[in-house]
């Protein structure tokens, strides 16, 4: 083992993390940096170090930028129409009052698929505060839930930023992660939602009294549920569909060139967004009366939230090529080859302690994707197993959100709670999900 490639990668780490935490630089401008320090370390010429920067974010940011910005760009659209809001006063209508937490995972769960965690939490949370008023039971009962499924969607299931980011810097097949995701999310959503919600609110009461009641949406003008849902899975059935066509299951089956030409574009999740979006634009826009210089408003706004995950996705592409181009990521990969240390495990370990440490789960599945890649890189694993490794990375990355993380003061301060029952419910919720997630990776490893 070369020791100064070996020093080269723990220096740049433990310097990445010493920028990020201590002298709080953005998490952008650090991954660049460290990418120079790691090349100057590893005795790079400067001309090398620099070009491969630029192929690392270039490769990556070819497909990210794109499906980023068209996701971004379809919650945007669901979000002004008011269909997400309308999607679970349905579900719980439905459910009833007894059943409202499973109703609440459930609605963030697909609510989740195209909206950011923030906003969606935002769109929905009055609804957590109405059913908490109604039953006169605690505000977690409802509000856990709701984040349990808005948080295992966001970590684990495409086109939300972090998955996507993680699988194109993994080479994974972003048909399979979905697959995959929806596998490990689903328990991982109940155990952490309503099982747990039922524990913590018999010890914590929030009274949802001391809250104001938000502006209401007129219902009658929101789309209907099935619209909603119609649209959210249609990006989702298109790549599933040409990923299980192009899947070993499929090779024994004639099908016709001109069908597979078409399953092959349309299923490609450019190809798809572009589809969901024109078919929200549509049927959430224009066709229920929105201006067409509003839906483009809606669109640069959406737009301001992806730009940021956009380029520190680039950026970590960019830590990846560095490892790879070095040859840290060859030595890392013989290492790890020759030993019975699981890379599944190591990239959730990885994830989980840039989490743990600088609280951001995007950057924390981004940094260990960009670690974790070269591993991967001597072709010893299917692209099933390197999409499950995806999945478990997106665990790590969920593990202990505490004070570093702005989503446990998003949470605390809309739940009203102090930082001591944030730590008891928002906290145990993310740990809880984390440990799912790395146990049905392991489970599906073993199967595929």
């Amino acid at each position: 083992m070369d020791i100064q490639l070996l020093s080269a990668v723990l220096i740049g780490i433990a310097f990445l993390l010493f920028l990020i935490l201590r002298l709080k630089i953005q998490a952008f401008l650090a991954l660049l940096i460290v990418c120079i320090a790691v090349g100057i370390m590893a005795g790079m010429p400067a001309t090398e170090i620099l070009e491969t920067i630029r192929d690392g974010m270039g490769s990556t940011l070819g497909f990210v930028a794109t499906v980023i910005g068209l996701g971004a760009l379809f919650g945007g659209i669901l979000e002004q129409s008011g269909g997400a809001q309308r999607l679970a006063s349905s579900m719980l209508k439905k459910t009833g009052e007894k059943r409202a937490p499973w109703a609440m995972m459930a609605t963030g769960f697909l609510v989740a698929i195209p909206v950011f965690f923030d906003v969606a939490f935002i769109i929905l949370v009055p609804i957590t505060y109405a059913l908490s008023k109604r039953t006169g039971k605690s505000l977690l009962l409802y509000a856990i839930p709701l984040l349990a499924g808005l948080a295992i969607t966001h970590a684990f299931i495409p086109p939300t930023p972090g998955p996507i980011a993680v699988a194109e810097i993994l080479g994974a097949d972003l048909g399979w992660v979905i697959l995959f995701g929806f596998f490990a999310g689903l328990p991982a959503a109940i155990i952490s939602g309503p099982v747990f919600a039922r524990f913590i609110s018999k010890k914590i009461h929030v009274d949802p009294d001391v809250f104001e009641d938000k502006e209401d949406y007129d219902e009658t003008l929101a789309p209907s549920p099935g619209l909603v849902i119609s649209i959210i899975f249609i990006p989702i059935f298109l790549i599933v569909i040409n990923t299980l066509i192009s899947s070993p299951l499929f090779s024994n089956f004639y099908i016709s060139p001109t069908v597979l030409y078409i399953i092959k574009l349309i299923g490609h999740p450019f190809t798809a967004l572009i589809i969901a979006n024109l078919i929200a634009w549509y049927f959430l826009g224009v066709r229920r009366g929105m201006q067409k210089v509003y839906l483009l408003k809606i669109g640069n706004k959406s737009f301001q939230a992806a730009g940021i995950i956009i380029l520190l996705t680039g950026a970590g592409g960019a830590f990846k090529q560095i490892l790879i181009n070095t040859g840290a990521g060859e030595m890392i990969a013989d290492t790890l080859n020759n030993s019975a240390f699981n890379p599944l495990v190591f990239g959730f370990i990885v994830a989980a302690l840039v989490r743990i440490l600088q609280g951001s789960s995007t950057v924390a599945m981004i940094t260990a994707a960009g670690i974790t890649a070269p591993v991967l890189t001597e072709g010893l694993y299917s692209v099933q197993q390197i999409s499950i490794i995806v999945i478990a990375v997106a665990s790590g990355a969920t593990i202990l959100s505490h004070v570093n993380d702005s989503g446990f003061w998003l949470v605390g301060q809309y739940l009203g709670l102090s930082e001591k029952q944030t730590f008891k419910s928002w906290t145990v919720m993310t740990t809880l999900i984390a440990f799912v997630g790395l146990g049905m990776s392991l489970l599906m490893w073993v199967i595929i």
